[in-house]
């Protein structure tokens, strides 16, 4: 079970990272600076609708059938994204790429379980966190070298011959743990999931402002995007969230908001560096290898905590820890530093987000009825997909804005990173929510 999960995530760890690497060198080829943030809010947005659809699948077949689609759809993504002749297919193929993405994350945790009791999970998710350190520390060197001596491509076009090794390893997991209640989950969350992620892709179309888009059309499709993703969260996200109920709801939004700040903030660190500080693709990328290490840190530090301990007080010291790392990345533009020094920044907040991320996922399985576990999986996802897509939407309107101005600056950079510590923040205060007020499992949904 363990090995085939960790090879699994150790794929989207060498992906992910890869196109933080080269998204610099396609944005610059395809002139495709204004549109940078669609290329990581496309692939989040449409993993919402995979997140969904996965959940559901999970609970009513078992996680088989979903692990083996997401795959499939990952790589044609892959390969399509790989052989884009320009920015806007490429944004395309991220989206294909996203859905199969949070196929395979949903199921992924469903697995993790039903494969281990309550008091293993916490290492459980130790160890998918550790399955990011190797492909950190070399993804980069590799997706630079790539980069600078053949193509950026291969960064995508190399994915579905890396996904064979942990199909293979998979298959022996996915038939022990198979087999669902045959129940086909609650109704509409589909098609929610559809009104969603068209919310999401108004408001980043709000967010760009397109050129010859009038500023009352923009405001317009900001103002319904925003209606559409209200709707979904109401029908995809346990009852309560808006109003941060205690529990089951506090702890899914605190996944949402975390990601939101950190990834939003990592998404340009590489763009910053290249642009401001005149670092090449590969060296800017080694700046991203200390995330995952640092996140296993975390996450093994949250592995040894008793069982029984709250785990809002584990969030809420995460939150901070992260609140520290981001408010400090503008450090990296400083003429008189290094560079590099982002690199003590990013790694600070990644241990934040390694006790964060378990410590929630922990705290959703405790709070689900077994039945529930891949609705609620995927409630975890699906306000990670709305979050970070939404941060990603608001970074990204301010670096465009700075572009259609004359260029971003580092005051711009520093600005989007505060704004980023400054959410990471609010985290650590609505983190003692996340403690139900009685000990019985929240299950109930709008």
């Amino acid at each position: 079970m363990t090995i085939g999960v960790v090879a699994a995530i150790t794929l989207f760890a060498f992906e992910g990272i890869a196109v933080s690497t080269v998204m610099p060198a396609v944005a610059i080829e395809f002139d495709g600076l204004g549109t940078y943030a669609w290329a990581f809010s496309a692939y989040v947005a449409s993993s919402l609708v995979g997140m969904v659809i996965a959940g559901s699948w999970c609970d009513r077949d078992g996680p088989r059938r979903t692990m083996w689609a997401g795959l499939w759809v990952f790589a044609i993504g892959a390969v399509a994204a790989g052989l884009a002749p320009g920015m806007s297919m490429l944004i395309v193929a991220r989206g294909v790429q996203g859905l199969g993405g949070g196929a395979l994350i949903v199921a992924a945790y469903v697995l993790i379980a039903r494969a281990y009791p309550e008091d293993l999970r916490p290492k459980a998710f130790s160890l998918m966190a550790a399955s990011w350190v190797l492909p950190a520390l070399i993804g980069p060197l590799i997706a630079g070298w790539l980069t600078d001596t053949l193509t950026w491509r291969l960064a995508f076009l190399l994915v579905p011959l890396v996904l064979v090794l942990p199909a293979l390893m998979l298959r022996a997991v996915l038939r022990e743990h198979d087999g669902g209640t045959g129940e086909p989950g609650p109704r509409g969350r589909i098609p929610m999931a559809f009104v969603t992620a068209v919310g999401l892709t108004m408001a980043m179309v709000a967010f760009v402002r397109p050129a010859g888009l009038p500023l009352w059309a923009d405001g317009l499709a900001l103002a319904i995007g925003l209606v559409l993703v209200v709707a979904g969260v109401r029908s995809l996200l346990p009852a309560g969230t808006l109003r941060l109920q205690r529990g089951l709801p506090t702890t899914v939004v605190m996944r949402g908001i975390l990601a939101g700040a950190f990834f939003g903030a990592e998404a340009f660190i590489p763009l910053a560096l290249v642009e401001q500080r005149g670092l090449s693709i590969t060296v800017a990328g080694l700046a991203l290898s200390v995330s995952a290490l640092g996140w296993w840190i975390g996450s093994y530090a949250q592995s040894r905590i008793p069982e029984s301990t709250d785990r809002s007080t584990t969030v809420r010291a995460g939150a901070l820890i992260v609140t520290v790392g981001l408010v400090s990345l503008p450090l990296c533009l400083v003429p008189a530093l290094p560079p590099m020094v982002c690199v003590v920044s990013y790694f600070v907040a990644s241990v934040g987000m390694g006790l964060c991320f378990p410590s929630i996922a922990v705290q959703t399985l405790r709070l689900s009825p077994v039945d529930e576990q891949g609705v609620n999986s995927a409630a975890l996802q699906i306000s990670d997909a709305i979050l970070s897509s939404l941060a990603l939407g608001v970074l990204g309107a301010v670096h465009a804005a700075a572009v259609a101005q004359g260029g971003a600056t580092s005051g711009t950079y520093d600005a989007m990173w505060w704004g980023a510590a400054a959410v990471a923040l609010a985290a650590a205060v609505l983190a003692a929510r996340m403690k139900p007020v009685s000990a019985v499992p929240v299950g109930s949904r709008s």
